[in-house]
C-alpha cells in the first residue's frame, strides 16, 4: 500500500533506474529538497546531483528540459504549482507541442514530460488552487495526463514517458490521505475507466472529482432515486469519444462535474455529445467550481462538492 506522494516518488525511481545514462528526473524549484510537496525525498541522494536537481525560480527556464529531450535523453521538467505553468506555456505549446510536426518528426522532443500538481488544498487562495488543466487542450500535440489515486499516480507518471509531449497533473487534495494498493511490476491503464455501469445517467469526471461524484452515488437509495455509470477520463486529450458517447445513448443523459465553469474542458465533451442529440431525455447538465478568481476562506462553497452535484442530479431527475 502507497500513499499518494510514495507512489509519486516511487514511479520517479523507477524512471531513473530504467534510464541509468541519461534521463533527468525530476528538476524544477528544490528538487533537491524533495520540494513542497515531498515527492523527491532520497533521489538526489540515491541518483545523483547531476540527474535529480534544482533550477532558478524561473518557469520558462525549468522548460529547457525541451533542449534535453531534443538531444534523445529522457526529462522530467516540474512546475512545483500548476497557478506557475503560465509563463512557460509558450515553450510548451508554441515548442513542445510542434516539434515534431514542423520537422517532419525527424525530430521531437517525446520524452519531456512536464509534470506539475494542482487543484485546491488548505485554503492556498488565488494563485495556489487553480486547475488550469483545459488550457492546454485547446493546443495540437498535446497530452494532458491526470490521476485520481495512488496506483494512477504511478502508472499514468510512467506511461508519459512512453508518449510524446504530454502535460502530467496531479491533485493536491489526495498527496497525504490517499492511500492505495500499487504494482510493483510495469503496468498500463487504457484511456478511460467505466468505473460503475447504471442505466438512468452518465456521469463524467476526471482527478478527485470522480471520488465527489462516487460519494453521490453511493448514497441511500432512496435520497438518489436513479442508477448512474460513472466514467473516469484519464486523459484529456486524447478522451474516448466512443466510451463516452456509447453510455450516454443508453442512458439518455450526461453530467459532467470538472473545476471552473468558464473557458473548460467539458464544453469540448457537451458539445461532442450534443450530436447524439435524439438519444438525450434532459439537458446536459455541469456542475463546476464557480467563475470567479479561488478564494481564500471560501474554499469548500467555491468547490463542486457531492451535495452541489446531488442538487443537479435531483434535477436531472425531475426533468
Amino acid at each position: 500500500h502507497n500513499l499518494f506522494l510514495k507512489s509519486v516518488t516511487s514511479a520517479l525511481d523507477n524512471s531513473l533506474a530504467k534510464d541509468p545514462c541519461i534521463a533527468k528526473d525530476p528538476f524544477g524549484k528544490d528538487a533537491n529538497f524533495s520540494r513542497v510537496f515531498r515527492c523527491t525525498v532520497g533521489l538526489r541522494d540515491k541518483d545523483g546531483k547531476d540527474r535529480v536537481f534544482n533550477t532558478p525560480l524561473c518557469e520558462q527556464g525549468i522548460v529547457f528540459g525541451i533542449g534535453i529531450a531534443v538531444t534523445g535523453a529522457t526529462a522530467t521538467a516540474e512546475i512545483q504549482f500548476a497557478d506557475d505553468i503560465f509563463p512557460a506555456s509558450d515553450q510548451i505549446v508554441n515548442l513542445a507541442a510542434k516539434y515534431h510536426y514542423h520537422s517532419g518528426d525527424l525530430f521531437n522532443c517525446g520524452s519531456l514530460t512536464t509534470w506539475s500538481p494542482w487543484g485546491c488544498v488548505d485554503h492556498k487562495g488565488l494563485h495556489h488552487s487553480q486547475s488550469p488543466e483545459a488550457f492546454f487542450t485547446h493546443c495540437p500535440g498535446i497530452k494532458v495526463v491526470i490521476s485520481r489515486s495512488p496506483f494512477q499516480a504511478q502508472v499514468l507518471l510512467l506511461s508519459c514517458r512512453e508518449h510524446k509531449n504530454p502535460c502530467f497533473f496531479e491533485p493536491k487534495i489526495p498527496y497525504k490521505a490517499a492511500v492505495e494498493q500499487v504494482p510493483v511490476e510495469p503496468y498500463t491503464l487504457s484511456l478511460v475507466e467505466v468505473i460503475q455501469e447504471g442505466s438512468d445517467v452518465t456521469l463524467v469526471a476526471w482527478s478527485p472529482q470522480v471520488h465527489g461524484i462516487w460519494e453521490v452515488t453511493s448514497m441511500p437509495k432512496e435520497n438518489l432515486r436513479m442508477s448512474c455509470e460513472i466514467i473516469d477520463l484519464r486523459t484529456i486529450p486524447p478522451w474516448d469519444v466512443g466510451t463516452v458517447c456509447k453510455s450516454v445513448i443508453k442512458t439518455g443523459c450526461l453530467f459532467i462535474v470538472e473545476a471552473p465553469l468558464t473557458r473548460r474542458f467539458a464544453w469540448e465533451i457537451s458539445a461532442t455529445v450534443q450530436e447524439c442529440f435524439l438519444n438525450l431525455e434532459a439537458p446536459i447538465s455541469r456542475v463546476c467550481e464557480y467563475g470567479t478568481p479561488f478564494p481564500h476562506i471560501f474554499e469548500p462553497f467555491h468547490i463542486p462538492d457531492k451535495w452541489k452535484c446531488y442538487d443537479a442530479l435531483q434535477k436531472i431527475i425531475n426533468y
